[in-house]
């Protein structure tokens, strides 16, 4: 086996400390937010790597971790991704969405316009990996979506975890992303992140999130 089994070491909690952990952490990530309103406060390099490898250490389809984070803190890279993406956007805002979309979004108040993408200390761009490459081979990848959006959200807990906001940001196409980070043909945008800190006096939409009746059904 290319990965022999090895003994496990699980961590120990008495049921009571299991309550207390599971109840404080729901009550910290209750507090999580999307933010639109960045300070351009620098962050230092080893924040955003630990981040990115919390992110990896989700789950994975056959363990091949179909993955790639792109991080850009070069101030003119990131301009460039801001003008391409605003052009996106402004084509999606201008007639690409239907009028129920835009109706959806109009409580929140977004627009085409997405300052933050310079603002920002760093973006991530999250790539899945259609299919790898190894010896100049094709090899297969597996549930590369289900495995990469649940590292994208150990990686949005992580962000939250260090103090630090972020926006799950989605041009569509994307397409623009791999043509200016030079991504190779088996790799696909998937998520564009922005993380930082909050600018000072930063607003959000006063949302409320469904309850467990909710979100859950039980037998």
């Amino acid at each position: 086996m290319e990965y022999p089994h090895i003994p496990f070491s699980p961590l120990h909690f008495t049921e009571a400390e299991t309550l207390d952990r599971s109840k404080a952490f729901h009550d910290y990530m209750e507090r999580r937010r999307s933010l639109r309103f960045f300070s351009d406060k620098p962050i230092p390099k080893e924040v955003i790597e630990n981040i990115v490898m919390t992110a990896s250490t989700a789950p994975s389809g056959a363990h091949k971790q179909p993955w790639t984070f792109c991080i850009v803190g070069d101030p003119a890279v990131k301009s460039k991704i801001k003008d391409a993406a605003e052009e996106e956007e402004r084509e999606s805002y201008g007639g690409r969405m239907s009028e129920e979309w835009l109706q959806d979004l109009a409580p929140i108040g977004t627009d085409w316009q997405k300052p933050f993408l310079e603002i920002a200390p760093w973006l991530i761009i999250v790539f899945k990996k259609a299919y790898e490459i190894e010896g100049g081979e094709r090899r297969k990848c597996y549930y590369v979506n289900e495995s990469v959006g649940i590292a994208c959200g150990f990686l949005l807990a992580a962000i939250h975890q260090a103090g630090l906001v972020s926006l799950t940001h989605t041009p569509s196409p994307m397409n623009f992303l791999q043509r200016i980070l030079d991504r190779p043909e088996n790799e696909r945008p998937f998520l564009l992140i922005p993380v930082g800190y909050p600018a000072e006096g930063a607003t959000v939409p006063d949302l409320r999130r469904k309850t467990l009746d909710q979100v859950s059904v039980w037998w």
